[in-house]
């Protein structure tokens, strides 16, 4: 489906989340590729399901591999009769964002976007396979680690540290709820359950202002009682869209915070 652009108002996704400060760093990267795929889609949109489906078999078959999976509900479609409870308007500004970085005139669902550099329908397997395929088989130098500091319910302190220079980078912080699935009950797919993968329920970006290592506060909001399970982050060039390094973090469970952060 295609819409026109229509920047939306950023509203913060809703979340539960609880971390553990022992997570282990993560492992240094080796000079290989990776590829970073966002897909924007939406339980309101009849032509989405492939492209969730594809995106839960490449979860399943790689991995192992440097391949970080972003799912961004967006919101526009949640007027047409279901509103879907993953969605949110700040994912559909990002996407918009993406509108403007690859000079696109519309957006659509499904569309993933790989790297920050390319973009296509989401559920075109074999150019997402060809293309996350020629990204990691690109050599890269840029690397990126993090680790967790001092954390609490609501408040996320992420470590990190990169060989790259920052001048006119974020970094992009994910957290994730690797499966969920809901029955959806108007609209274009009435009727129809989905399992879905690899979900953000909140997305923030830091300035790094030059700097190679340091911490950034991420602000958890927890009011709707789900648990993330994966943080992804990655660097990501503010005029170009285009990503140079990521890394993720697994995370655990309220019950273990609760009993190690105090």
């Amino acid at each position: 489906m295609i819409r026109k652009i229509a920047l939306p108002l950023l509203l913060i996704s809703v979340i539960s989340i609880a971390f553990t400060a022992d997570l282990s760093t993560t492992p240094k990267s080796t000079d290989t590729g990776f590829a970073v795929v966002e897909l924007f889609t939406s339980e309101g949109c009849s032509s989405c399901p492939p492209a969730d489906a594809l995106l839960a078999e490449i979860e399943k078959e790689n991995s192992k591999k440097p391949i970080y999976l972003l799912a961004f509900h967006v919101d526009y479609w949640d007027r047409l009769g279901w509103k879907d409870s993953f969605s949110s308007a700040k994912f559909s500004a990002r996407q918009n964002q993406y509108a403007n970085w690859l000079n696109l005139k519309t957006v659509y669902t499904p569309q993933a976007v790989v790297n920050g550099s390319m973009e296509f329908i989401g559920s075109d397997e074999k150019i997402l396979l060809n293309s996350i395929n020629t990204m990691l088989a690109k050599p890269s130098t840029d690397h990126l680690q993090i680790s967790l500091g001092k954390t609490d319910k609501h408040n996320l302190i992420l470590n990190y540290n990169t060989n790259q220079q920052t001048n006119g980078y974020v970094l992009a912080v994910a957290l994730v709820t690797q499966k969920a699935s809901n029955k959806v009950l108007k609209g274009e797919n009435k009727g129809r359950t989905f399992s879905h993968v690899q979900i953000v329920r909140q997305f923030d970006t830091f300035q790094l202002q030059g700097k190679t290592n340091g911490s950034v506060n991420v602000q958890v909001d927890q009011s709707n009682g789900e648990i993330s399970s994966e943080l992804i982050a990655f660097l990501q060039n503010t005029k170009t869209g285009k990503i140079t390094a990521a890394s993720k973090l697994n995370t655990l469970l309220d019950s273990q915070l609760s009993n190690k952060s105090k």
